[in-house]
């Protein structure tokens, strides 16, 4: 539900503005509409730079105690006061950290990789090289060439001495006066020793684990400060926008403020302002105004607000649909995944993310026990259990209600169509003129009720057509008097259709009646065409879960099949091996599929039928933020 809000108009003067500001973020309760658009002030840019610090060096936390979190927990080594000035040390140290690690990272990178390069030529003493050069008069050179392309005539005239055959490539040295003509690669190798290399990238790896075990254990100690920091600037962020918020009149004397605060909340707030002496307006918004939104919805539909901010937020003159996709949702994603063992897993993980898991992720917990229940209600009524056709099974438990399984096998096709098929699409009718239903109270709401007569008209004639037409298709006869209403009843619809549909249009007595015939015309085309193609797209729940269930069922075959030359002693590892597999592909495919395609039902489908604009503001008080 999209709760009502009041815009507030502040006049205050520049005398009062600091401690107004203060006593406004203690209310807590006035989202501050930003007047100076695209404007950033140093101080602004300051604490922006100080968050996106705080949220790296958090991250940074996060991930080294991820990767490296099985270090045993020491003392603190970082002792530390939860304050602000302190919580910047801590950032300093934690980026020094970081800072560090790039550094032994690459010192480790290179002392590697000088020992690859070293190597093929052993634990050679540099100073015995120079001095021989020096002696001799002769220079050294190192070479390396594929094995076979070595040559006798290099070593005949340039002394070409193999050192080491190295992952099929020979290594020599060569001397010389001047530079050998040798068609082979020239190395250069570095001015250490092999053993040298080797202790430098042993103390670098030694400084590496030091460094990732004081940072697991900051992670674990003072992550909490950093996260304290965060809110902070987060908080400096609010405050400095807020600056950039207002407007000066009066020569700068006087400053303007325009914000919104729930409709709830306004009594409460307009008394602090009458005992603060400040001048303000309070109204209702016009059609025109940006309102922030603020919604508030049971603790059922709340589970599904995340899917819906995937999409956007409602805007403050749409009508929530939280509460109305929800149950829909909940029940394409069981007939999308469409197997009762899958649901089973799903609902177990669901409890075990509710019980066990962060506060973050017990609500997903929380929301996958209801999408588990409806997969393991959608899997038993379909009659399939982890790809096990349960029609097909000579159990006695089952004799009973297999007549009553939703499949070929079991209440058999409708119409001569799959049940599920046809199941599928009578949602999808209920999704489309439930959408309908919204949009034209989406209308009455912002226009009037005479805005909504076309809309509401095709619903009504929608529902006529289906009773008149539709029971008697199945076999329930319709008294004659029931007939002649629905007659009548789709005859006044048509004319709200045909002559009703833009009352707007009416203001010109001529033009009027003529536009909305040819509104009607056009909208009778748009029913016609979007429809048909609308239900149709609601076929995917079928064929979905249709495609989880078989593919689980040849897995089955597969295991038992290619294992059934096997003795029993054996047979079940294999048999379990390619259970597991088949089964764990076909249930990420279809738990892939089981979130797609009902959103992509819920975000096409209803979401234009029920004229959803979207693009909300989120309702975001100013207010002191605490740690």
């Amino acid at each position: 539900m999209i709760e009502s809000m009041k815009k507030l108009t502040f006049l205050v003067t520049q005398k009062e503005y600091d401690g107004f500001i203060a006593g406004l973020r203690e209310q807590g309760v006035v989202h501050i509409q930003q007047l100076k658009q695209g404007q950033t002030s140093p101080a602004l840019q300051k604490a922006l730079d100080e968050r996106l610090r705080y949220q790296q060096a958090i991250d940074y936390l996060d991930i080294s105690l991820s990767a490296w979190g099985k270090v045993e927990e020491k003392n603190s080594i970082f002792k530390i006061q939860n304050s602000n000035a302190e919580g910047r040390s801590l950032l300093d140290y934690v980026e020094q950290l970081k800072a560090e690690e790039v550094s032994i990272r690459h010192d480790i990178d290179e002392a590697e990789k000088n020992v690859q390069k070293l190597e093929p030529w052993g634990n050679f003493d540099w100073e015995s090289i120079n001095r021989f050069q020096q002696e001799s008069g002769m220079k050294v050179y190192f070479y390396a060439c594929n094995a076979k392309s070595f040559q006798q005539e290099w070593a005949d005239k340039y002394f070409a001495t193999p050192i080491d055959e190295y992952r099929k490539r020979t290594y020599f040295l060569a001397f010389s006066h001047e530079e050998p003509d040798i068609k082979a690669e020239r190395l250069e190798l570095p001015d250490g020793t092999l053993d040298g290399y080797k202790q430098e990238a042993e103390k670098a790896k030694e400084a590496l684990q030091k460094n990732h075990d004081t940072t697991c254990e900051i992670a674990r100690q003072q992550r909490q400060i950093l996260a304290d920091g965060l809110k902070q600037a987060q908080g400096e962020i609010q405050l400095r926008q807020v600056e950039l918020s207002d407007e000066s009149i009066a020569d700068g004397a006087v400053r303007l403020m325009l914000g919104w605060t729930p409709e709830d909340k306004a009594e409460e707030l307009a008394k602090w302002l009458d005992e603060k002496h400040v001048y303000y307006e309070l109204e209702k918004p016009a059609y025109e105004d940006d309102v922030p939104v603020k919604i508030t919805n049971g603790s059922y539909t709340r589970l599904f607000e995340p899917i819906l901010r995937m999409y956007s937020l409602p805007n403050y003159h749409d009508i929530d649909p939280s509460v109305f996709f929800a149950p829909f949702f909940m029940l394409f994603f069981g007939l999308c995944l469409g197997d009762g063992g899958y649901g089973l897993i799903v609902l177990l993980g669901g409890i075990y993310l509710a019980l066990k898991g962060s506060d973050e992720m017990k609500s997903y917990g929380r929301l996958g026990i209801w999408l588990g229940l409806a997969t393991t209600v959608c899997g038993l009524l379909t009659g399939t259990v982890f790809g096990i056709d349960l029609t097909k099974q000579d159990w006695a438990i089952l004799a009973p209600v297999k007549p009553y399984f939703l499949n070929d096998n079991g209440v058999g096709p409708i119409f001569g169509y799959s049940p599920m098929m046809v199941i599928s699409v009578i949602i999808g009718l209920v999704q489309v003129l439930l959408g309908m239903v919204l949009k034209g109270c989406k209308a009455w709401k912002n226009y009037g009720f005479g805005y909504a007569i076309g809309t509401f008209s095709w619903v009504v004639a929608l529902l006529s057509a289906i009773a008149l037409f539709g029971l008697p298709a199945c076999g329930i006869a319709l008294p004659q008097a029931v007939v002649y209403t629905l007659y009548g009843i789709i005859g006044l619809s048509v004319v709200g259709i045909f002559l009703y549909n833009n009352p707007s249009a009416y203001k010109n007595p001529i033009l009027g009646p003529l536009m909305n015939i040819g509104g009607g015309v056009w909208a009778t085309y748009n029913m016609a065409t979007g429809l048909l193609g609308d239900l149709l797209s609601y076929i995917r729940l079928f064929a979905l879960g249709l495609t989880g269930g078989v593919l689980g069922g040849v897995f089955n075959t597969l295991a038992y099949d290619l294992t059934s030359s096997m003795p029993w002693a054996v047979r079940w590892i294999p048999m379990v091996l390619i259970l597991l597999a088949g089964h764990g592909i076909t249930f990420a495919l279809s738990m892939i599929s089981a979130f797609v395609h009902p959103m992509r039902l819920t975000f096409v489908e209803f979401f234009k039928n029920a004229d959803f604009s979207g693009g909300g503001k989120e309702y975001t008080p100013f207010k002191a933020v605490k740690s």
